[in-house]
């Protein structure tokens, strides 16, 4: 395949940025999306160009690195990650735009890589969950109703990739927060400080600049993960009831 990348070029959060237009031949089918701009970095490389800087690690759609909008869409036209993200997808001759997560938490670091250390920022202001010190206790002696614990592993795939800030037009990081607070908020081992975690956990949210949410749905969307819309009417149930019991 043939195609016209046109990528988002910053040389870091002081300067502004372009979107520069490159032309790659030889694409395989085969390649996954980050493969293809491997390939598109050996060429600026031989040409003795800067290559284009993109996050990655895994590649193997677990732990959310690769972030990229994909002609408008998060992680682009198919709901996986990046690196998930085949070649066959598009066609010979195509114009693929590349840019980095646009939200104002997560300032440019280069080119396509973000800083997403808010949802660190978040996740720590969710504390500790209490636990009796000793020897550890026997694996079923608290007994978890099915429903419960799958909705907590089910919430719990949640990466953190930062899909449902860069999909929504409020920049909302609701759907990521409502997934954490479920998924601790299901098991009996999250009780004692439910509430109060979710009342830490959004002056967080808050505080990082993140938008409120207003229910569009393209969160759920634009999630790899398929994490459910419900978990925000969660968060939303959970922080009431927190300022009800002060």
């Amino acid at each position: 395949m043939k195609l016209t990348l046109k990528i988002w070029r910053q040389a870091d959060a002081s300067e502004k940025g372009a979107l520069k237009t490159y032309e790659l031949d030889g694409v395989s089918s085969d390649m996954s999306f980050l493969e293809m701009l491997d390939l598109l970095n050996e060429q600026l490389l031989h040409n003795d160009e800067e290559p284009v800087a993109f996050d990655s690690d895994c590649r193997e759609g677990i732990c959310g690195m690769c972030s990229l909008m994909i002609n408008g869409e998060a992680h682009g036209p198919e709901v996986t990650t990046t690196c998930q993200l085949h070649m066959r997808s598009f066609n010979d001759g195509d114009t693929i735009t590349i840019e980095p997560w646009r939200a104002s938490s997560f300032p440019i670091v280069k080119d396509l890589i973000v800083d997403r250390s808010a949802f660190d920022r978040i996740i720590q202001n969710g504390g500790y969950i209490s636990a009796n010190t000793g020897s550890a206790p026997e694996a079923n002696s608290v007994p978890v109703p099915r429903d419960k614990a799958m909705r907590a592993f089910n919430t719990a795939t949640c990466i953190g990739c930062g899909a449902c800030v860069a999909a929504c037009p409020n920049g909302s990081a609701s759907l990521f927060l409502g997934a954490k607070i479920t998924h601790l908020g299901e098991l009996p081992q999250g009780q004692p400080e439910r509430y109060s975690r979710v009342q830490s956990m959004v002056g967080q949210h808050d505080a990082e600049g993140f938008g409120g949410c207003t229910n569009i749905g393209e969160c759920a969307s634009a999630c790899p993960k398929e994490i459910p819309l419900d978990v925000i009417s969660q968060l939303n149930k959970d922080l009431r009831k927190s300022m009800i019991l002060g």
